[in-house]
């Protein structure tokens, strides 16, 4: 396991982890009796797992004990017999393209396109929020620097805002759960993309409303309610797969396809479609070309599915360097100086130039011999 690592109290969330002891779910289905707490009432009710526990078809292996957003949560790990669910359609396959100006655009392999719109939940509190912040900011808050503690109704104003922002995350996560159990439940294969989140929230312009959309939330709810619930498959299309430059009806693959650009125009068939129902088309079409994978339910990984034709690839293939040099402060170089990037060589150029790179080390240590 190594050293322990230290945790700060500023930083680390509150949590521990209960493994022996009397762990237990009451009759009453309102209490859980933890070791060292006792009995503690609970806000939910335990019905579900106390049925689960008296039928014989599971068993409690341990509880983890957290504070996050404001409550304490008690998670229970436990053993569940649990009989897979069969999907409404297992035969149908449908490519999910996520954005921003509609949340999710689905679309079947029998042709059917569905639009979910996208709730913006952020977005809808947003005056509730900024209000929130100017009378935190108005308030004595605390200051490391000085030592200076927070005053009381700083500390009544910040809990009124994270009471917002936690309301909006419970919103959220409760939409996306009820919009992944959806679709897990009807179709027999998802095919989702990989797409680059970090990269993403980098533009500034967009940040906010990728952020709120979590797009990384639902790819992982999808992941593991389509294997562990009902035994299906997920294919995960490779980052580079071009869902939105590509003709869904002649496979035509546009060199340029902006952003801003909401219409696709196939030029060799005439196609015209909306972008984003192009692009799930494309996904759905994807889950019969892939044959690898077997969508049973200890297949655990989720099937890689390759790109069929080129995209654009802007990647660096090694990085200028950041150290400093004796020539300029701070590390700069000057325009003579400048490095080229590195580009993919043949076998050929890279044993001719290991070859070259190694007759001045033979040379020297000639010499130091002679």
């Amino acid at each position: 396991m190594g050293a322990p690592r230290f945790k700060s109290k500023r930083k680390a969330r509150l949590v521990c982890r209960f493994t022996t002891g009397t762990i237990r779910v009451d009759v009453d289905g309102r209490h859980i009796t933890l070791p060292r707490l006792g009995t503690i009432r609970s806000h939910e009710p335990t019905a579900g797992l106390l049925t689960r526990v008296q039928a014989g078809t599971a068993r409690t292996l341990s509880v983890t004990v957290r504070h996050e957003r404001g409550r304490w949560f008690a998670s229970f790990q436990a053993e569940v017999k649990r009989d897979v669910e069969r999907v409404t359609r297992p035969d149908v396959a449908v490519g999910i393209d996520l954005g921003v100006k509609s949340l999710a655009v689905m679309a079947d392999s029998t042709g059917e396109i569905r639009t979910v719109p996208n709730p913006r939940h952020y977005d809808g509190a947003l005056k509730l929020l900024r209000r929130a912040c100017r009378t935190v900011s108005r308030r004595q808050g605390p200051d490391r620097r000085t030592g200076r503690k927070p005053s009381k109704r700083w500390e009544k104003a910040n809990a009124a805002r994270n009471k917002l922002h936690h309301r909006v995350a419970n919103i959220r996560q409760d939409a996306l759960h009820k919009l992944t159990t959806a679709v897990t439940a009807e179709y027999g294969t998802v095919v989702v993309e990989d797409l680059n989140v970090a990269g993403m929230l980098r533009n500034r312009r967009l940040a906010r409303q990728i952020a709120d959309a979590a797009f990384g939330e639902i790819r992982r709810q999808l992941g593991y309610k389509t294997h562990q619930r009902h035994a299906t498959r997920t294919i995960v299309a490779d980052r580079w797969y071009p869902s939105s430059k590509t003709c869904s009806g002649c496979g035509a693959v546009k060199a340029k396809l902006p952003l801003h650009i909401r219409t696709y125009t196939c030029d060799a068939c005439g196609l015209v479609l909306d972008r984003d129902d192009n692009a799930a088309l494309n996904l759905a079409a994807l889950a019969t070309a892939c044959t690898t994978g077997t969508g049973v339910a200890g297949d655990q990984d989720a099937v890689k599915a390759s790109k069929p034709r080129g995209a654009d690839q802007k990647t660096r293939a090694t990085r200028r360097s950041r150290k400093a040099t004796t020539g300029r402060a701070g590390g700069a170089t000057l325009p003579h100086q400048r490095q080229t990037q590195a580009r993919d060589r043949t076998h050929a150029e890279a044993s001719r130039s290991s070859d070259e790179t190694d007759l001045p080390g033979r040379n020297a240590r000639n010499a130091q011999s002679h």
